[in-house]
């Protein structure tokens, strides 16, 4: 549901970053402009405004002879992004440690294991769920601004890596090294768990790109 106050080109923006992020729309797809906005249930032209501000945002870039079409990062971007990731996620993990709430330790404990006992489909957005509970348990707002700066850029990766339930399993295994880290408090323990878990994400993710 839309804000009111939204004009017709906010609320395109906002559908069309939503499709993407859900991964109705995947890296590489072309855009067009009817398509989208039949999909979307809106008129072509607050459609193209959304295309524009996507393209300033740099998820979208427009090719000759095709039009928009959704970024894909290439294999240095990907894994600096990667790179990045992991010293945020680093930092969030050990000042988590610092400022969790116990309350919030159990969140993210019950919430690992929804995951576990998902399907790929539905592990992909509860995993993203996982990594923002331990940002807000960080009390830090500077870290969350950065943690969402790269949101962008995350949009990009295309197909979660959680594809089945061994990937799962290894993945819901380092979130609990993590939880269990937190919830003793031991800032530098999570942060080591954190980085590995990215680097372990980073290393399937470069596997899947080469099949």
């Amino acid at each position: 549901m839309s804000d009111p106050d939204m004009s017709q080109g906010e609320v395109a923006y906002a559908r069309l970053l939503g499709a993407i992020r859900g991964g109705e729309f995947q890296p590489g797809d072309r855009l067009r402009e009817t398509d989208v906005a039949a999909r979307l249930s809106l008129s072509r032209t607050p459609v193209r405004e959304a295309l524009r501000r996507l393209e300033a945002d740099c998820i979208v870039e427009h090719r000759p002879r095709l039009g928009a079409v959704i970024r894909q990062l290439s294999h240095t971007e990907l894994v600096e992004l990667y790179e990045m990731r992991a010293v945020l996620e680093r930092t969030a993990a050990e000042m988590a440690a610092k400022h969790a709430a116990p309350a919030e330790v159990d969140a993210l404990s019950e919430l690992n294991e929804t995951i576990a006992a998902s399907t790929p489909d539905v592990a992909a957005a509860l995993n993203q769920d996982f990594h923002r509970g331990i940002y807000l348990a960080t009390r830090n707002r500077f870290l969350m601004d950065a943690a969402r700066a790269l949101n962008n850029a995350l949009m990009l990766l295309g197909p979660t890596t959680l594809d089945d339930a061994e990937r799962i399993k290894v993945v819901t295994a380092q979130h609990q090294h993590i939880i269990d880290a937190i919830a003793a408090g031991d800032a530098a323990t999570a942060g080591a768990a954190a980085e590995a878990h990215l680097q372990t994400s980073l290393r399937h993710r470069l596997k899947v790109l080469q099949r």
